[in-house]
């Protein structure tokens, strides 16, 4: 079971001082070995410096026409590859696209229905009024005809003058 008492404050100002003091002694130790290290280092290359220059100059004469050929390799071979497979995975990974409404064909076709409308109930008026004027001979006065606005019945000036 874990204790959640609080220990004294002298035990853990010992605790973290005692890790101070080792993190204080293990940096010293530290320096001094990398200071050795240095020195002997140092040493080795004045003895084998000449040696080591030749070497590197080998080891980058033939190193240059590998790397060249790996440079060759990743723009033909590799690339494409890599780029075909990011273009997959971006294809897979991206959202789908909100479908498209429809907002356009709706308004369309609610135009079309509502000039039908339109057309159909003007028919119907026309047919009702012709269906009066037609059907009952006392009506048939009251109603203007276009044969009665010919151009026999027209004012020198050209305006027609109605019957009534």
């Amino acid at each position: 079971m874990i204790s959640i008492r609080r220990k004294p404050q002298d035990e853990v100002r010992s605790r973290f001082g005692r890790v101070q003091e080792t993190a204080r002694h293990r940096s010293v130790l530290w320096r001094q070995g990398a200071s050795d290290m240095a020195g002997r280092a140092s040493e080795m290359a004045g003895r084998f410096g000449p040696v080591a220059g030749e070497r590197i100059i080998i080891a980058r004469g033939w190193s240059a026409p590998r790397l060249r050929s790996a440079a060759r390799y990743v723009e033909t071979g590799l690339a494409p590859r890599v780029s075909t497979l990011l273009n997959d995975a971006a294809g897979r990974v991206e959202p789908p696209k909100p479908a498209k409404s429809g907002r356009g064909a709706l308004m369309a076709m609610m135009g079309v229905v509502a000039a039908v409308g339109v057309a159909g109930v003007v028919a119907t008026r026309r047919g009702a009024i012709r269906d009066m004027t037609k059907g009952s001979g006392e009506h048939r006065e009251d109603a203007t005809s276009a044969d009665s606005m010919t151009v026999s019945g027209a004012d020198v000036d050209g305006q027609v003058q109605s019957p009534h």
